[in-house]
């Protein structure tokens, strides 16, 4: 019997981790999760952020849990918690991104790796994830949030004499996310755990470089930035059941950037 729209994005009864979910993304990434009935862990690297964020979040029993992603730790810890208090995990959303902003004028090598450092931990909270899952004999989701550059360039003349360029580093992570998933994706479709990614394009916060943001506009066939609430739905679709027979797949919601 065919499952209604309802059912396939309903996400009642399940519970979501969501890393860096008090950010400009992550507050909308939690929103979405929990709207469509989860129970949301939301972490960050300030314990009452965490609280506050879950506190805001559509419905109750969401959690805010404490996780620095550079430390194996407190990744571990950060688990730990999620599943002791809520009983279980079935979605794992892969967001939170620290590190030096420098671009490649003047980045330096403990800079680039500490950047670099973010992909270890989506890979760390993803193995103990899979473990978790394996261990319950159930079906889990991961959604690591990649980026459109981590498929194109930057254009120089967006940054130029305005702020640093797009650093280098950056890139090189998110590439690397993107193909991480495709491996991971592969290895685990037999333990019916989907891995796959989602790559933002253009989505300054307010804390964008105003000259910088009009410069973006003009590189977009749309001539606009996203809004968090357009990413809502790629998420959600990733997430639940309506993305079944997704798995190993980047979806891009870039306004069209990466088709020129």
């Amino acid at each position: 019997m065919s499952k209604s729209n309802h059912d396939l994005f309903n996400l009642e009864g399940k519970v979501a981790m969501v890393t860096g979910g008090t950010g400009y993304l992550g507050t909308a990434f939690c929103q979405t999760l929990a709207e469509a009935g989860a129970t949301v862990v939301v972490t960050s690297r300030d314990q009452e952020k965490a609280n506050a964020s879950a506190a805001k979040l559509t419905g109750s029993n969401h959690l805010g849990v404490i996780l620095n992603h550079k430390d194996q730790s407190s990744i571990e810890s950060a688990i730990a918690i999620a599943i002791k208090t809520c009983g279980q995990l079935d979605i794992l959303i892969n967001n939170g991104t620290a590190g030096a902003a420098d671009d490649w004028t003047t980045v330096t090598q403990e800079q680039f790796n500490d950047q670099l450092a973010n992909a270890t931990a989506y890979f760390l909270l993803s193995r103990l994830f899979r473990e978790h899952i394996v261990n319950r004999s159930a079906e889990g989701a991961i959604v690591n949030i990649g980026s459109m550059y981590g498929i194109v360039a930057s254009y120089p003349d967006a940054y130029q004499d305005v702020c640093n360029y797009s650093p280098a580093s950056y890139h090189a992570l998110k590439g690397g996310v993107i193909h991480m998933t495709r491996h991971l994706a592969v290895y685990w479709a037999k333990d019916r755990i989907r891995v796959n990614c989602l790559s933002p394009g253009p989505f300054p916060s307010e804390r964008a470089p105003a000259e910088m943001v009009e410069r973006l506009c003009t590189k977009s066939p749309m001539e606009r930035m996203g809004t968090p609430d357009e990413l809502k739905g790629a998420l959600l679709l990733l997430a639940s059941n309506a993305g079944s027979y997704i798995t190993g797949q980047n979806l891009v919601v870039d306004g069209g950037w990466t088709a020129w």
